[in-house]
């Protein structure tokens, strides 16, 4: 029996401000009993998603809506280098209000690029090496999250994300599960959020129609459904680590279908 009514695979796009129209951001929607398809903005808002309205639908969806898995192709946290430079707490939320604060990407006409140049926030003083990578992209030959300014990077979706995800989940508390931070199994009935890799997947699936971007929100939602079907998302949510390995990426987060 699956554990979800419903899937959504999210192609994240860290361009502009939280709210421009992004021809990058993108969303797929699938069930057990159908295939993925796209969901648009609402009726009346721009003609692609904002980042804002992205979170604004999510928090409504979330809230009201079926158990459903959410996975979104940017990092939700940072390298154990960056908690030991900056002297953080081993806490994902304090690290989710300290990066908030340091790097608010989602204030109105804020970009992650008047942050990098000292504009606005305080991103200075919360730096990361490009060098520095998590265990999950060790495993999985991803991208640092600090690896800016290249092809394939996830850096600039991500610190402009994060912010969202603190927002998320000060609206929805317990709905969701903020998967691995709350724990590596989801209790039965909630939604759950994870960190997805689409290059995992979107190279062995057809491309059809759609824009890479498209295709890219398309193979999350569609392997989480597949996975969910043969009922082996359990093996996903319980990667193969060991004791010290499993504290570091209850920190640092870990991707979804790496086992």
């Amino acid at each position: 029996m699956p554990l979800f009514e419903r899937y959504l695979g999210i192609d994240y796009s860290g361009a502009a401000t939280p709210a421009s129209s992004l021809k990058g951001l993108r969303v797929y929607s699938a069930t057990p009993m159908r295939q993925p398809a796209e969901i648009p903005p609402p009726p009346g808002a721009q003609k692609y998603w904002t980042r804002r309205g992205m979170a604004e639908w999510l928090t409504d969806e979330l809230r009201d809506g079926p158990p459903t898995l959410v996975g979104i192709d940017h990092a939700f946290s940072f390298p154990l280098r960056y908690f030991e430079r900056h002297h953080l707490p081993h806490d994902w939320p304090r690290f989710l209000d300290d990066f908030q604060h340091h790097w608010p990407t989602d204030r109105d006409h804020m970009t992650v690029e008047f942050i990098r140049r000292g504009l606005h926030g305080h991103g200075s003083a919360r730096t990361g090496d490009a060098r520095w990578r998590r265990l999950t992209e060790l495993r999985s030959r991803a991208k640092s999250v600090f690896h800016f300014d290249v092809q394939g990077s996830v850096a600039k979706s991500t610190h402009s994300g994060l912010p969202w995800l603190r927002h998320l989940r000060q609206q929805l508390g317990p709905r969701v599960h903020f998967w691995p931070f709350d724990g590596w199994t989801p209790p039965p009935g909630c939604s759950v959020m994870a960190e997805v890799y689409p290059s995992l997947w979107s190279k062995g699936l057809p491309t059809d129609d759609r824009t890479p971007d498209q295709h890219d929100a398309f193979s999350v939602a569609h392997w989480v459904r597949q996975t969910d079907a043969v009922d082996a998302l359990g093996i996903y949510f319980r990667p193969q680590l060991s004791a010290s390995e499993r504290d570091q990426a209850m920190l640092e987060g870990w991707i979804l279908g790496i086992a």
